[in-house]
């Protein structure tokens, strides 16, 4: 396989595996079985399920390695989230959230044939992803798998999601992006989220907002409106384009046959969970390619 078409095999296949892992973030199981353990209501079971594989870390570790909230969100609910629920504790109960989440929107193909042949797809595609500077990843990576096809399809799709996000971070760094100028940029695009919804829910305000999108402004980087110049347009085209080419060793490991089986198999089952209601109105389009 080319390097260029593992580059873009690896953006269309986490584009159609992303939202099986995205899922439990809305799933009303998260809510009840995090509060259940001993977690306040609201934001504080996303941060700590999501951090708890890398240990009781200080809210600047949850923030540098989540990269684009506020940190001082963060600092709302880490480290009080471990007086309340220990770390390895939370990683038994967010296979619980995601046992519940995938038998609700899966129903009766969450045993199916389908669903074990992907996980054993996408835990092959682990087998090539390396710890080296992907710390999130690397925390992952240390979990013992678990035992059920359709608990190790998601937790291998956690893996791949994790390694290709610390990933992305480095082109981000490298490329002198800050998490809020992400977010902003990222905006700008139109294929995520509109300014509101990044504001609320990644806890930015409006003056923090402004001051970052002024900043961009005068470097160049987005116009008078807001939108990307041609300038911005480039700069999120090589972050974009350098996150896909740290991100293809599972690929490559598959090979194309196996990586275009492993994308349909995702494709179908991502479209069954959005139809089935896995994410509000407008977060997640049921994916295509």
């Amino acid at each position: 396989m080319e390097i260029e078409e593992a580059r873009t095999l690896a953006y269309r296949c986490h584009r159609v595996l992303d939202p099986l892992h995205s899922s439990i973030y809305f799933a009303p199981e998260a809510e009840e079985r995090y509060t259940a353990a001993g977690l306040r209501p609201g934001r504080m079971g996303y941060f700590a399920s999501r951090s708890a594989p890398m240990g009781a870390v200080g809210a600047a570790t949850v923030a540098a390695t989540f990269y684009n909230f506020n940190p001082a969100l963060v600092a709302k609910h880490i480290p009080r989230a471990w007086t309340l629920v220990s770390p390895e504790q939370l990683v038994s109960v967010r296979f619980e959230v995601v046992d519940g989440a995938f038998r609700r929107l899966l129903g009766d193909a969450v045993s199916s044939p389908e669903v074990a042949e992907a996980a054993e797809l996408a835990r092959e595609a682990t087998g090539a992803c390396t710890p080296d500077g992907r710390p999130l990843y690397a925390a992952h990576a240390e979990i013992e798998w678990p035992t059920e096809p359709h608990l190790a399809l998601w937790f291998a799709i956690t893996l791949l999601r994790e390694h290709r996000g610390d990933g992305h971070i480095a082109a981000l760094v490298a490329n002198g992006v800050s998490g809020l100028s992400a977010l902003i940029t990222h905006t700008a695009t139109g294929k995520g989220f509109v300014p509101a919804a990044a504001k609320a829910t990644r806890g930015w305000s409006e003056e923090e907002w402004k001051a970052e999108n002024d900043m961009l402004h005068a470097a160049g980087v987005l116009d008078e409106t807001g939108a990307l110049t041609e300038q911005g347009t480039q700069l999120r085209a090589r972050v974009e384009d350098q996150t896909n080419a740290a991100a293809v060793a599972p690929w490559l490991r598959l090979g194309p046959e196996k990586a275009a089986r492993l994308h349909d198999l995702g494709r179908d089952l991502s479209r069954a969970a959005v139809a089935a209601g896995a994410f509000p109105a407008g977060v997640f389009a049921a994916p295509r390619a």
